[in-house]
């Protein structure tokens, strides 16, 4: 089967403020959109996480609830969970084939976590994954340096930018953020 693109997500975090945005379209190959409305950000938690995945739709939903589970463990610790879930999908036989990378983050945290073990926070508030995931991060860290845009309409604006310039993002863009 070819290789299917699945998307563009990025997140924005300043202060007690956090956006996350991706678009809906997957595609199949160089030419064949399959679906344009595809979504890409959830909130875990009892409403209290976001996360944003890329990748393999069906690898990513299966993380996603592995993950929502260790928030449960965790009593809700974002930090605890990303740690200990990292740890699971490194080295869990059947996880660490899984294609898929995941952004989530709260009003305090923005992490960015991998099958190869890798929690990143970034220095400076802004991730971004997927097919078009520099040019969303590229927009969104020129919007956030330059402009007094909150992150929901630095992620948002971000993602139209990428969805622009590359064949594998559309306009069609969901956004979720919350505040402190």
């Amino acid at each position: 089967m070819e290789q299917m693109h699945a998307t563009t997500i990025v997140a924005v975090k300043k202060g007690n403020s956090i956006a996350i945005a991706g678009d809906g379209q997957v595609t199949q190959g160089n030419a064949v959109v399959l679906k344009n409305t595809a979504r890409k950000i959830r909130r875990l938690y009892n409403d209290k996480i976001l996360m944003g995945f890329a990748g393999s739709v069906a690898d990513a939903l299966a993380l996603s609830d592995r993950f929502e589970a260790k928030l449960r463990e965790s009593g809700g610790n974002l930090r605890r969970a990303v740690i200990e879930f990292g740890k699971e999908w490194r080295s869990d036989k059947i996880m660490r084939h899984l294609e898929a990378m995941m952004i989530v983050g709260n009003t305090e945290y923005l992490l960015l976590l991998s099958g190869t073990g890798e929690i990143i926070e970034p220095d400076e508030g802004i991730l971004a994954i997927g097919s078009g995931g520099m040019y969303a991060y590229a927009a969104a860290k020129a919007l956030s340096e330059n402009t007094d845009m909150k992150p929901v309409e630095i992620a948002e604006k971000a993602m139209h930018i990428a969805a622009d310039i590359c064949v594998y993002t559309n306009h069609n863009i969901i956004t979720d953020s919350m505040e402190k």
